[in-house]
């Protein structure tokens, strides 16, 4: 079976790649996940401020569970189980490592749609990963949501 690793970086941005999924697995795809955040390591200050540097870890892989659950959640009302990963580190080759680790065949990620400058200038994990991975990776950009009907305002008709 195919397994999947959907990085989750606590966007909404990032629940587009869950989506996609979701409508891969209605048309018939059957598949394990796998769910990754990977942390910003600490800073020097906090390794020098702190007196427990096993304290740093456990907040970062705490917050990186925070960001998940909502990824999880989808999967989970959708009758899917899957996987939960927490990296600490650079986050396009620390997904490769996770990537290594899980045994994932194929990797969904969600793209902001920076554009090509912002992106040249402050990089782009999507793109650094698409590189870097050993697996195929599907860049998910962002899904376009219908806006809602305006409702008429009071004395018009919907025709007006």
């Amino acid at each position: 079976m195919l397994k999947i690793l959907i990085a989750i970086d606590g966007s909404e941005c990032s629940l587009d790649a869950v989506q996609h999924a979701l409508k891969l697995v209605q048309k018939g795809l059957q598949a394990q996940f796998v769910l990754a955040n990977v942390q910003e390591p600490a800073s020097l200050y906090e390794l020098v401020t702190s007196r427990d540097p096993e304290l740093i870890a456990a907040a970062s892989l705490e917050a990186g569970h925070h960001l998940m659950a909502p990824a999880l959640a989808l999967l989970q009302q959708a009758g899917l189980e899957c996987e939960t990963e927490v990296g600490i580190g650079d986050p396009a080759h620390t997904l490769v490592d996770i990537i290594e680790d899980t045994g994932c065949d194929l990797v969904l990620i969600a793209a902001r749609g920076q554009g090509a400058i912002a992106s040249a200038l402050l990089g782009s994990v999507s793109q650094e990963l698409a590189h870097a991975s050993p697996v195929p990776v599907t860049i998910v950009h962002a899904i376009d949501v219908e806006p809602a009907p305006e409702e008429p305002l009071e004395g018009e008709s919907a025709a007006d």
